[in-house]
């Protein structure tokens, strides 16, 4: 089930980067069950217990930000964090928490309000560099970064972002590429995939 509203959540993740307004785009259904209790059960064992992540930081690029939670919007498209706050990250709260077993999604602005983003230097991120998500419950998420993408939207790798995962993983995602004027928004995604340490 979570392969099916993760497609979709993956068309709608494209809205709202940098500069971008809110496009309309599929919509993409809330999911009802997460996954059930004996899978949580023996998944655990593999990574840590979910608990809301707090504050991302990425050494490397000098980024570092509270994360606030991201849900979908009305029109079922999903949320992305304030244009006017471009320093602000976001973690999607429809997707796992990091540090679970099975990939959780962080998103972030690459400008807006004519000034860089907290995730302006994603793209440099190579594999092993670092990336800390601190933790509700006191616990820091580490992770190693395994390798960073840039794709055309409209060829987003749906499965490869959302796909279910054994190990817990880690999805950043960000705008790149040219900026499309007409279209009011950036033409590839930044896509960086990382493994708990």
């Amino acid at each position: 089930m979570r392969a099916l509203w993760g497609s979709l959540v993956a068309l709608a993740l494209l809205t709202g980067c940098a500069r971008a307004p809110e496009v309309t785009l599929p919509t993409a259904p809330v999911p009802t069950q997460r996954t059930s209790t004996t899978t949580v059960t023996s998944e655990v064992d593999r990574g840590l217990p979910p608990s809301e992540p707090t504050e991302v930081r990425i050494p490397k690029i000098g980024a570092r930000s509270s994360l606030v939670p991201l849900g979908l919007n009305p029109d079922e498209t999903v949320e992305v964090p304030p244009v006017e706050q471009p320093m602000q990250a976001g973690w999607y709260k429809h997707a796992r928490t990091p540090g679970e077993p099975g990939p959780a999604v962080l998103l972030g602005h690459v400008d807006g309000n004519k000034q860089p983003g907290i995730f302006f230097r994603l793209k440099e991120l190579a594999e092993g560099d670092e990336v800390e998500v601190s933790r509700k419950d006191g616990t820091t998420a580490r992770f190693h970064v395994r390798r960073t993408e840039q794709i055309a939207k409209d060829s987003f790798p749906t499965d490869a972002v959302y796909g279910e995962t054994d190990e817990p993983e880690l999805r950043l995602i960000t705008c790149g590429g040219g900026f499309d004027q007409a279209a009011h928004s950036y033409r590839d995604n930044i896509i960086v995939y990382a493994t708990l340490i």
